[in-house]
Order: structure tokens, then sequence, then C-alpha cells
């Protein structure tokens, strides 16, 4: 799909150039540096949700017109409610583009653009470890089942099925990677991840902290679910440490940053006619997974840059799913 100079095509934000500095552009997100934003006026994070979409660890050069909105919206819902459940930090400031200054706009990203899509947060240095957890057996953690009988050296009863429910929701780290494909690792190796940031004596004392908040923010977020007929099967998070002086204050509780509990990082199954042993309804991006496996499974696609364009009504089923998750989780 032809995209014009500024980025843009029809209604969706495929990238924003803005004039604040520190640009850096995620897989959805990008990301600047907002000064004096930030708490006690230092500076803050400005995080831009477009409407780009990954798969399999791959940016494809189809929009989904309207996801980042409905990221964000979902997100911010959630950043809140983890805040006032008393379960940690978050990054959280606002999401209030009009804390952007003018002189930021550069005329090819307009404020129009950026509506509904900012979320400002303090600034944090990434703990280099995706925190995972799983309430059910699919995706990733499936296959290694099938090999092992374990998920990231996490032992698991003989005989399930593909999309199991698990006697009890279990912590699976992964690597962070800036490309290419996520690792799944076990918690000794992700303890291991972390000593270089934090020190060996800290290392396995945060990674602790890491786990037990992950699993209660599942927990409370797969109960916020179910009452609204939706299973959440599993999620991935991402933490921080904050700055101080420009350097991780290591004795700082862990922040919750980025995004969390989207259809974007989580899958989001429908509860009702949910049955293990095959794959389940979604309100997630599975539904492009899907598509792209038909293409990769036909030679045409070997999960590689570029990736291929979307048609119409992969688009259209993608978005239509993000708004349904939207509607239900927070309605």
């Amino acid at each position: 799909m032809p995209t014009n100079a500024t980025g843009q095509q029809g209604s969706a934000v495929f990238s924003t150039d803005l004039a604040l500095p520190d640009r850096r552009r995620g897989k959805v997100r990008d990301t600047y540096t907002l000064p004096g934003a930030g708490r006690g006026g230092s500076d803050a994070i400005l995080m831009v949700a477009t409407d780009r979409l990954s798969a399999f660890d791959v940016v494809l050069p189809t929009p989904i017109p309207g996801k980042g909105r409905l990221l964000t919206e979902i997100a911010a819902f959630w950043l809140r409610l983890i805040g006032d459940r008393g379960l940690g930090p978050t990054h959280l400031i606002s999401t209030d583009d009009t804390l952007i200054p003018d002189e930021a706009l550069t005329g090819t990203t307009t404020r129009a653009d950026l509506r509904g899509r900012v979320t400002i947060g303090t600034r944090c240095s990434v703990i280099p470890v995706e925190c995972v957890v799983r309430g059910y057996l699919e995706g990733s953690g499936w296959k290694d089942y099938k090999q092992t009988g374990a998920v990231c050296g996490v032992a698991l009863p003989a005989g399930l099925r593909q999309c199991e429910r698990l006697p009890e929701p279990i912590f699976t780290p992964a690597t962070k990677a800036e490309e290419g494909h996520d690792e799944n690792i076990g918690f000794d190796a992700a303890v291991d991840h972390v000593a270089g940031m934090v020190g060996r004596e800290r290392a396995g004392a945060l990674m602790e902290t890491l786990r037990a908040r992950s699993l209660a923010i599942y927990a409370m977020a797969g109960e916020h679910a179910a009452a609204r007929g939706i299973i959440l099967a599993d999620t991935k998070f991402e933490f921080g440490l904050p700055l101080a002086e420009g350097r991780p204050d290591l004795d700082a509780a862990p922040v919750l940053i980025d995004e969390a509990l989207t259809p974007d990082s989580s899958r989001f199954w429908e509860a009702d006619g949910f049955e293990p042993g095959r794959a389940q309804a979604s309100f997630d991006k599975q539904f492009v997974r899907e598509y792209l496996q038909g293409l990769v499974d036909r030679g045409l696609w070997d999960k590689s840059d570029p990736g291929p364009e979307l048609p119409g009504d992969v688009v259209g089923g993608t978005l239509a799913r993000y708004r349904a998750a939207r509607d239900r989780l927070l309605g």
C-alpha cells in the first residue's frame, strides 16, 4: 500500500515525526522524550501508538486504521486499574495530547493525528526481560510443552491439550529482542539476564518481585475479564527502574511500563464456546497470525522481513476484534 511522505494512509497513522528529542521507532509505538512533563518537572517519555501491527516479530506493511487509539484506551484503563488496586507503580502520567507543545508539531504529524494515541510516562531504564504469564497452554508454550512436557523449564502434568487451562498460572520469562524473535528462557536464565543491569546480588530478588507482580496483575485482570465473558489466556509485561540523575535507581520499586493487557500483548478468548483441544475464538491478533501462517504453510512467506500486505478482510476483521475487546473489557 502506498503511503505519502508523512507516513499517513487514509485515516491510519503509520509513523510520526515530532520535533522532540530521542525519537525511537518500536514495533508499534514511536517514543520521544517530552521535556518537563514528568513528575516534579522532570523529563517524561512520550509514547505514540501508531496503527502498525507486528506478527511473528515482523512489522507488517499494512496498518490497521484506528488500532493505536484502541490500544491506548485499553492500556490506560488497565494501568489506572492496576494502580487503583495497589498492585504496584506504573509509568502512566497522562494521556493528554495537549501536554505536547505546539512547536513539537512538524506539519507532517498534526495534533489530530496524535489525539487518543498518546501516553506520557515516567522515564525508566528498561529491565531486559519480558514477563510472561500463562494461564492456558497455547502459542510457543504449547509448542514447548509438546516437545518437552514443560514451558520455560516449568514442568506440567502429562496429557494436557492445546488451550488447556493450567493447574495454576505460570511465570515464563523471555528475552527482549530489539529485532527478530523473543526467546523463552527459564527463571534462572532471567536472573542471569538482569544481573548485568542491577548486579548479581540484586538480580534474584528483582526477578522474584517481577514474578510476584506479574502473577498478581494477571490474576486481577483475569477475574475482571472473566466477569465480562472473556478468558485472559496469557499476557506479557515490561518493567523498568525509574531514573535518578540519568541512571536506574536500583533501590526503587520496579515500574510497569510500556502498555499492558491489550490485544497486542495478550491472548483474549471468547469464554462462550471455549473447548480445549483446538484453537479458540479470539479478540486479539491471533486472527492475523492464522492468516500469515497460512501463507507460510503455502510457501508464500518465511516469517522474515518484509512482511506481506494484508487483504482488506483481514484488516477489517482484526479491527473488529480489537474494538470488541475494548467494548467488553471496558464496558
